[in-house]
């Protein structure tokens, strides 16, 4: 049987989400602590909606698995006796047929907190949020944020990986201040690729202070020259994973997959 994972965690103490020999992952944790409640003697392999980097955050993170029949109810309560309480699994249920969590996904949507008091941040909301030195003006980051809108190449905010494709359609990238010194970017897109949020919101906060003007990011986009201003990880959260109603799961796991393929062949004839 195939189930869904919504997970959360808190990415303080992990090297990302994807396992790496002798470090610390999310996957990792989750795929070693299922087999063992489960008592099972093949591996555990679950498959991610989005991986986040190190020191990235998730209250929104999907992921799923292929399972022999098992008492779901009684699986989720192991997994919170026996997980750290960094990582906790919000629900598993059943999946619809076609479901993938990678590929049936039409939206990553992330969520990257700032506090530009002169102060520095709350000492409750430091690992989460990032402390900003200078003023940041809203008004001049949303300017800039809105000419990265819609479908582009974002070379110029991504780490680039061989084969892949670095066009997406961003679909939302927009400021606000929560409180007077507490400010939130919410940031959607189809996919990202390495790195994009915190290179959009390192670029975008040189803007809010002053030292880069407003056409600027705009100007980084067309060049497709990647800037080193990339906004340090703590601050960012995957805030939730998008799907299709359950009828269109299985056609957009496969028009994905048809993409992927496509990207992939085009990187390996460049």
């Amino acid at each position: 049987m195939r189930l869904r994972w919504d997970i959360a965690y808190d990415g303080t103490n992990f090297s990302g989400w994807a396992k790496q020999p002798g470090r610390r992952t999310v996957q990792g944790v989750l795929e070693e602590t299922a087999q063992q409640v489960l008592r099972m003697s093949e591996p555990v392999r679950l498959t991610v909606a989005g991986r986040t980097d190190a020191g990235v955050h998730a209250t929104g993170q999907v992921a799923h698995t292929d399972l022999p029949p098992v008492d779901v109810s009684r699986l989720r309560y192991r997994l919170y006796r026996a997980l750290p309480d960094d990582v906790r699994v919000i629900d598993i249920r059943p999946a619809p047929a076609g479901f993938d969590a990678r590929f049936s996904a039409v939206r990553r949507r992330y969520v990257y907190r700032v506090c530009d008091a002169p102060w520095g941040v709350d000492p409750l909301r430091r690992f989460d949020t990032l402390a900003w030195p200078r003023a940041l003006d809203v008004d001049r980051m949303n300017a800039a944020a809105e000419k990265l809108l819609g479908l582009n190449d974002f070379a110029a905010f991504c780490k680039q990986r061989p084969g892949g494709t670095t066009i997406r359609e961003l679909q939302q990238l927009r400021w606000e201040r929560t409180d007077e010194h507490m400010l939130r970017v919410d940031v959607a897109a189809d996919a990202f690729c390495h790195s994009m949020v915190r290179s959009l919101v390192g670029v975008l906060l040189l803007v809010g202070d002053g030292r880069r003007e407003v056409d600027w990011p705009a100007e980084l986009l067309r060049s497709r020259q990647r800037d080193s201003a990339v906004a340090p990880a703590h601050g960012l959260t995957l805030a939730g994973v998008d799907y299709p109603p359950d009828e269109e799961l299985a056609a957009r796991a496969e028009q994905t997959r048809n993409v992927r393929a496509a990207d992939e062949l085009r990187g390996e004839s460049s």
